[in-house]
């Protein structure tokens, strides 16, 4: 397994260049998210079949030739587990690999758990073993070990045997338009922009507050995201959502309301005169302005049994198929069909999965006659 490290821009532009002559390439990157809100870029793997490169995007300025590389819809981009590599890449080059698809989407489609890890596949695809130490390792740090890029350099390097054994079995069971579209699905889902006026609605225990709580929570949650944002810091770094709760519920009203909850005092010092100006404004607020209640689907009558019904009918249809029923539809998916349903949204543009593509032909029209 022989690599490159990439480092300058001619060598950078050579590479891509001689990528965007082969159909497929393998694609991966190493990056670090602990303490910001976006993940932190700090390597590239890039395997075309002969020429297995690692681009150091700290060292090169300029990643055009690179960028290229992605839009160029002429070839084929593989990558594996996917969602925080499409996140990474959409936020530092505000594009993402087209076309593309995840090899563990197509592992799904024979039949494989939905999160089977590369390991697994390399594993039983191939006998080979891999040494996964490294995964938590500081990529933004220099010089990388001869470790850690060897470590990188199997990720991709092994990534293109699993890819192609995948291809034939998944051809040959008519799932390969299928895994583009999932493929595809999950790029939209990760790169969808957030509505930071919606940002209360994503709170751990929101739904227990009351509409005048909620008035509270809701600019609360939205100030927050704007900060995590702007600063490029976690959410849970700038203030933790059970506190912004605890906020909400006491209304507190100034930095030493919020001492005397035991907020932390970090967070009070930093932020305490800004939460407290925002409640004191949701406390002006009049009732008919305040959020409606944040309803649960759990609260809706009958919806135990009918969740086990369509569950049982979901097992059914992805056994006659051969796929995991959680691949399938998974709970969440399933209540983004009953919310769908209920609470009379039905926009075109928030279809719930199991009604589109793949899904509804294999579940999607079963799970409606239950609903109707």
């Amino acid at each position: 397994m022989n690599y490159r490290i990439i480092n300058t821009f001619s060598d950078l532009e050579r590479v891509c260049l001689a990528a965007r002559e082969t159909d497929v390439v393998m694609l991966d990157t190493e990056f670090v998210r602990t303490r910001t809100y976006y993940p932190q870029l700090g390597l590239i793997q890039l395997y075309d079949g002969e020429s297995l490169s690692l681009i150091d995007p700290l060292e090169i300025d300029d990643m055009t030739p690179f960028i290229h590389l992605m839009k160029d819809t002429a070839v084929l981009k593989v990558l594996h587990a996917c969602g925080e590599d499409i996140e990474v890449f959409f936020n530092q080059f505000q594009c993402v690999p087209t076309p593309m698809v995840d090899s563990q989407i197509m592992a799904a489609f024979l039949g494989y758990g939905l999160s089977t890890g590369f390991a697994a596949l390399a594993s039983e695809l191939l006998g080979v073993e891999l040494d996964k130490s490294e995964s938590r390792t500081n990529w933004l740090a220099r010089p990388l070990s001869e470790r850690q890029l060897t470590y990188a350099a199997a990720d991709v390097f092994y990534l293109m045997p699993i890819y192609e054994k995948l291809l034939a079995r998944v051809q040959q069971a008519g799932w390969w338009e299928a895994a583009l579209a999932e493929s595809q699905l999950q790029c939209e889902k990760r790169t969808r922009p957030q509505d930071a006026e919606l940002a209360y609605l994503n709170i751990k225990g929101a739904w227990q507050l009351s509409p005048e709580e909620l008035s509270i929570l809701k600019p609360l949650a939205t100030w927050r995201f704007q900060e995590a944002v702007k600063r490029d810091l976690a959410l849970n770094f700038v203030i933790r959502e059970n506190e912004l709760l605890t906020i909400s519920r006491l209304k507190l009203t100034s930095p030493k309301a919020m001492e005397e909850a035991e907020l932390d005092p970090h967070a009070i010092r930093r932020h305490g005169n800004k939460m407290a100006m925002i409640v004191k404004q949701a406390m002006q607020l009049s009732e008919d302005e305040y959020p409606e209640p944040i309803e649960t689907l759990v609260d809706y009558p009958g919806y135990k049994q009918l969740f086990k019904e369509l569950k049982d009918t979901v097992k059914g249809a992805a056994h006659s198929h051969g796929l995991a029923p959680e691949f399938v539809a998974s709970k969440k998916q399933l209540n983004q069909l009953l919310s769908w349903v209920w609470k009379g949204n039905q926009d075109p543009e928030k279809t719930p999965d199991v009604m589109q593509g793949w899904r509804r032909q294999v579940v999607g029209s079963r799970l409606m006659k239950k609903l109707a």
